[in-house]
């Protein structure tokens, strides 16, 4: 082979080993193309199976914490029906017309794992036959639960609903203890109002009866209910004590308002991500949990709310937070499952619901928002 030839056949294989090079590249591109994105469905499968198992979590852990077997059984008919057009429960309702990121950082209640309770609303019902000549009254008698303790109690207010005056006047609201007919006399009037009401306007009147409530607490077998008048100059009676028609959610209720538990502070640091995320590492993702997906009516606020949940990779080396566990694994790697990303901070979440005596409660169920999340 001549010289010539050579420098051209050297000069063939110059020209073709880069085409030759750039193929194999495009094709191992590719296939590093392909696994990133099957490791992507992938991590989105497992964030959805977490999501999920999150929901059912979520569920199990309210009606555990609330102390109940089951969901109570009440339609939204029957919550429109039983909702009091009250001041009290319109306060609490205005705090959930937005829904927001309720997280406060560094900030975490004392956990019992059960709801604390902060203020119950008991509608009144029907007092017992002995307490009544040709069914009156017809109202009113309070229900309570022997757990709630008399020095527990910060407030106690009886809520009632005038009907419109005719005319301006001054109304007089009297509450008097019902006592059994066998006994004499069956009224003893405790607490009175003297109040001046516009023509032509309803309005709600609130009487202080927490000396009346402990009373009853303590001495549960006195409690036979109270009745409820609210006379005009003339005479008539403008108290809502039962539901005519029209007047529904205007019955009287008692507003209890319950001393709160302790609080600590905690400060910890963590992750923050989107569903887009391309972060392998444990990391918070969001979660909105909807009740009316789950069929809750008898939950009457939040109707949703923002719980996240915790989703990621968690390697030894990112556990010198926790050093007895890193020990642990390094001793024994066989025998666990390696670090988990869960989530190391948690807080509660108001709760306005039904329970099944159908009383409405305002209350404090701990450990349903993931704060932060990190690995353990």
């Amino acid at each position: 082979m001549h010289l010539s030839q050579i420098l051209v056949y050297l000069s063939l294989l110059i020209a073709l080993g880069p085409v030759g090079l750039g193929d194999q590249t495009t094709h191992q591109q590719g296939s590093t193309t392909v696994t990133e994105d099957a490791e992507q469905c992938a991590t989105c499968d497992v964030r959805q199976q977490i999501k999920t198992m999150r929901l059912n979590a979520i569920k199990s852990q309210i009606l555990s914490k609330l102390r109940l077997k089951q969901a109570p059984n009440i339609s939204r008919d029957v919550v429109k029906q039983l909702l009091p057009k009250a001041p009290p429960l319109q306060q609490l309702l205005d705090q959930y017309d937005v829904l927001g990121d309720d997280n406060k950082d560094g900030i975490m209640e004392d956990d019992d794992e059960h709801a604390v309770t902060e203020t119950i609303m008991m509608m009144a019902t029907e007092p017992e036959s002995i307490v009544q000549v040709d069914r009156i009254p017809k109202c009113c008698f309070f229900s309570f639960s022997p757990k709630l303790q008399a020095n527990r109690v910060v407030r106690a207010q009886l809520w009632v609903y005038l009907r419109p005056a005719s005319e301006a006047t001054t109304v007089f609201l009297q509450i008097s203890r019902l006592m059994p007919v066998t006994d004499g006399n069956r009224h003893i009037r405790i607490r009175s109002l003297k109040t001046d009401v516009n023509a032509g306007i309803g309005s709600w009147q609130s009487i202080d009866v927490k000396q009346v409530l402990t009373v009853w607490l303590r001495q549960p077998e006195t409690n036979w209910g109270i009745e409820i008048n609210a006379f005009d100059s003339s005479g008539n009676d403008l108290a809502v004590t039962s539901a005519e028609p029209g007047e529904e959610g205007l019955q009287p209720f008692m507003e209890v308002k319950i001393s709160e538990g302790p609080k600590r502070a905690r400060r910890d640091s963590g992750l923050d991500c989107d569903e887009n995320s391309p972060e392998s590492r444990c990391c918070r993702y969001p979660l909105t949990v909807d009740f009316e997906d789950f069929g809750w009516d008898w939950i009457i606020a939040p109707k949703r709310y923002k719980a996240n949940y915790c989703s990621g990779e968690c390697e030894y080396m990112h556990l010198q937070k926790y050093p007895h566990t890193h020990l642990v694994n390094k001793a024994n790697p066989r025998g666990s499952a390696g670090p988990c990303c869960t989530p190391t901070k948690m807080s509660p979440i108001n709760m306005l619901y039904f329970n099944r005596k159908e009383q409405i409660i305002y209350g404090k169920i701990p450990s349903m928002v993931v704060d932060r999340c990190g690995c353990s």
